[in-house]
């Protein structure tokens, strides 16, 4: 889907092979562009439409680079997602003097906000205008983001720390619970270092246009371009710090399931060992000696049973002891 805003009314049409660009293009946003959407950008705009393989690439001069006066820019975005399914695609942006080529593949909320503004705001009446707008709404996603996950790994943290993380006495139920946990902190992991990919990629595209456009851009594309380089550097740390505690929670999580495991194994082992005195003691007199002096006793019989017990009583007694049960 190819969609052409002008900067006059903002208004939007779709273009085919055969068709002439209108007036005042400002912005045309490649969406899941088909072969003749292609070629029509790259005839009509004179600019190299790049694939999404390219748009893939993770080194920096594949991302970043400029051909004459365009600059050809990309980095993974995240499109509409829950916190625990969340996919990278990668985001194309062609700046030219006067115009912006967007290449995409997932529906963005942030282009959707951007292209409602365009009849409102008039920052947004070049290419470079909408070029900062888009990377404004991005940081500002990101931030949204990052603020979500923040609140669920506080209440993951109140789970584990303050809440009953077994849920109940039942192996079976606790076993569930200690799982769900472990991977909805493995889930907000991974969704964590995804808003940090962005966000770089984010930092990079502002750092570059800075550098190559220093003396092309006016006073405001350069303030606000430093304030999302700015609020990406502070996002980076906030994000960071969100993954320490992701990882501390993470190591939480495992230790608690190592601790079940271990009162798994002492109840064994409380059991094996209770056990093995009455064998011993029933091996004994189950033994068809000829002469057992037990055998002729009165009370023989009584008093095997009373070791025998005695015999189990004493392990659990020491167990008891010591507070393992």
């Amino acid at each position: 889907m190819l969609k052409i805003y002008r900067d006059n009314d903002g208004a939007v049409r779709s273009a085919g092979a055969d068709d002439d660009l209108p007036g005042q293009v400002i912005w045309m946003d490649l969406f899941n562009p088909d072969e003749k959407e292609i070629e029509f950008i790259q005839r009509r705009a004179k600019v190299r439409v790049p694939t999404r393989d390219a748009l893939s690439e993770i080194e920096a001069s594949s991302r970043l680079s400029r051909e004459g006066k365009v600059l050809y820019l990309s980095a993974p975005v995240i499109g509409h997602a829950t916190i625990g399914e969340a996919e990278l695609s990668p985001a194309g942006f062609i700046v030219g003097p006067d115009f912006l080529v967007t290449v995409r593949y997932e529906s963005l909320p942030t282009f959707d906000a951007v292209a409602e503004r365009l009849q409102q705001d008039e920052t947004l009446a070049s290419g470079m205008g909408v070029f900062v707008a888009l990377l404004e709404a991005i940081v500002d996603r990101g931030a949204d983001v990052l603020e979500h996950l923040a609140a669920a790994v506080d209440e993951v943290s109140k789970t584990v720390f303050k809440g009953n993380l077994k849920g109940s006495a039942s192996p079976r139920s606790a076993n569930f619970t200690l799982r769900r946990a472990l991977s909805k902190v493995g889930a907000l992991g991974d969704r964590s270092s995804k808003a940090r990919d962005v966000l770089l990629g984010v930092g990079r595209m502002a750092s570059f246009t800075l550098d190559v456009c220093h003396d092309v851009l006016s006073d405001d594309f350069r303030d606000r371009l430093h304030a999302v380089t700015e609020d990406v550097a502070s996002l980076s740390d906030y994000e960071t710090h969100l993954s320490d505690k992701t990882q501390f929670l993470l190591d939480a999580v495992l230790g608690f399931i190592t601790i079940e495991q271990n009162d798994i194994f002492k109840v064994l082992t409380i059991a094996s060992v209770v056990g093995v005195p009455p064998t011993l003691m029933a091996g004994i007199w189950g033994m068809n000696f000829k002469f057992m002096p037990e055998l002729s006793w009165t009370w023989g019989y009584p008093f095997a049973w009373a070791i025998i017990i005695l015999s189990a009583v004493a392990p659990l007694f020491w167990f008891w002891r010591r507070g393992w049960f």
